[in-house]
C-alpha cells in the first residue's frame, strides 16, 4: 500500500499588506494553526511540513503538529520567489512521495472532507493536479473597462445583453490548496498542471485574505461555519 501523502504549508515571515499575516490572532489561534490542525485531522497526510524563513512561524507550527525539517533559503523567502518554487525547494530536501498537497496558510476555511474528497478524486481520476476552484460573484463576462477620458464601456460588448444563465460557467482558484502527484509537478514544475481537475467549494469559503477587511470578513465566516456545525 503507497504511503500517505505530506502537506506542504508555504508560510514566509514577510508580509505586506497585513504584517506577520499567517501567525496572526483569528478567533483564538494563529492563523496558520487552523491549516495545520485541518490538515492533520483530515489523516489523509502522514506528515504536515511548514516551509518557512522565520523562527517565530516556525516555533507556532511546531506548537500546532507541523514538522519543520529545516528553514527555507532566503532567496525563497522574498517577494519574488513563486508557490511552485518554494515547494520544488521544498521536495528536494524530503524522501520521495507519490502525493502531496500544497496548503495555504490563510486557508481557515478548508475543511477535513475538503481533503478527504480531493485526494479520493486524484486517485480515482489520474489527475496530474486537484485545485479548489469556486465561481464568480458577478460574471466576468460582463465586465466594464475603463475607457477614454474615463468612460466606462462594456469590456466585451457582444455580451452586453447576454443573460448571465447563458454565458459559460467560469471559475476561479479558490487560493486554498493543490494536491497533486509529485512526479507531474517535477515534470511540468508548476501547480496548475496539464491535466488538472478542480475541487468545488463555496463562494463564501473562499476569502482572499490580503487586507484587513478581508481578515475580519474571514473571522467572521468561520464563526459562523464552527457555530452552524459545518467545520470539520
Amino acid at each position: 500500500m503507497a504511503s500517505k501523502p505530506i502537506c506542504i504549508i508555504p508560510a514566509r515571515g514577510g508580509s505586506k499588506r497585513i504584517p506577520r499575516k499567517n501567525i496572526i490572532a483569528f478567533n483564538g489561534k494563529p492563523l496558520i494553526a487552523w491549516s495545520i490542525e485541518t490538515a492533520l485531522k483530515s489523516e489523509v497526510f502522514s506528515k504536515v511540513i511548514v516551509s518557512t524563513d522565520d523562527e517565530e512561524i516556525a516555533n507556532i507550527a511546531k506548537e500546532y503538529g507541523a514538522e519543520i525539517p529545516f528553514l527555507r533559503e532566503a532567496d525563497l523567502a522574498n517577494d519574488f520567489a513563486t508557490t511552485a518554487e518554494v515547494i520544488e525547494g521544498t521536495l528536494k530536501k524530503l524522501e520521495q512521495t507519490e502525493y502531496a498537497c500544497c496548503l495555504y496558510p490563510t486557508a481557515p476555511l478548508i475543511s477535513t472532507d475538503d481533503f478527504q474528497q480531493a485526494y479520493a478524486k486524484l486517485i480515482e481520476t489520474n489527475a496530474d493536479c486537484i485545485i479548489t476552484v469556486t465561481d464568480y460573484d458577478f460574471h466576468p463576462l460582463r465586465a466594464f473597462e475603463i475607457e477614454t477620458e474615463g468612460k466606462l464601456g462594456f469590456k466585451w460588448p457582444e455580451n452586453a445583453l447576454t443573460r448571465s444563465q447563458d454565458l459559460p460557467n467560469l471559475l476561479h482558484d479558490a487560493g486554498a490548496f493543490y494536491f497533486f502527484k509529485t512526479s507531474a509537478f517535477k515534470q511540468q514544475n508548476k501547480l496548475v498542471m496539464k491535466n488538472t481537475i478542480g475541487h468545488s467549494i463555496e463562494r463564501n469559503r473562499a476569502v482572499d485574505i490580503d487586507t484587513p477587511e478581508d481578515l475580519e470578513f474571514a473571522k467572521l465566516l468561520h464563526k459562523h461555519m464552527h457555530n452552524s456545525g459545518n467545520a470539520s
